[in-house]
């Protein structure tokens, strides 16, 4: 009798496993270090099924003002289930290469409450995979603050260059439609 009682626990264990393996999108495969924190995220456990903006980030960057209203726009969107990842790259000579300066930038100077991972390739061959599915879905990105609209299945809604400011009815149209997806 004891055998049975262990045998479902066991079996309904590796069947809620196969909802993060089998049904994670390749975009959210793997796992990637929190900015300034001794942990790693779980992109599949954590963003899987819901909306995400994805964005490169550099604390050096003539860009880096756009910080306040990424901000504004996660607050706007959280409760509709969004989740912004911001993510910190050298790529293209604009971040610092001390974790802290980069976590005080985001944090202290820019007020930002979003998910932030550590600095990360975003180009090429050694890029994150998140942003290797970015690219392949969309395009790599051209510079600092490029923006993924991603929907609740893991796919590219839009991307938008540096230019395109947090508030554009553009970026806020795609937000919204990758809010309405269906997982």
């Amino acid at each position: 009798m004891l055998k049975r009682w262990i045998a479902i626990p066991v079996l309904l264990l590796a069947g809620a496993g196969s909802v993060w393996g089998a049904d994670c999108p390749p975009l959210l495969e793997g796992s990637l270090p929190k900015l300034r924190a001794k942990e790693s995220i779980d992109l599949c456990q954590r963003f899987a099924g819901k909306p995400l903006v994805i964005v490169n980030t550099a604390s050096f960057c003539g860009f880096a003002p756009q910080f306040k209203g990424l901000e504004a726009l996660y607050q706007r969107y959280k409760g509709q289930g969004l989740e912004l990842i911001g993510v910190p790259s050298d790529d293209f000579k604009q971040e610092s290469k001390d974790g802290e300066e980069t976590a005080k930038v985001c944090y202290v100077d820019y007020g930002v409450t979003f998910t932030m991972i550590d600095p990360q390739k975003v180009r090429g061959a050694d890029a994150a995979n998140v942003f290797k599915v970015l690219a392949q879905q969309s395009s790599a990105p051209k510079w600092n603050f490029y923006k993924y609209v991603v929907d609740r299945k893991g796919n590219v809604v839009a991307s938008f260059s540096s230019l395109t400011k947090p508030d554009s009815p553009e970026l806020i149209e795609a937000i919204e439609a990758a809010i309405a997806s269906r997982p």
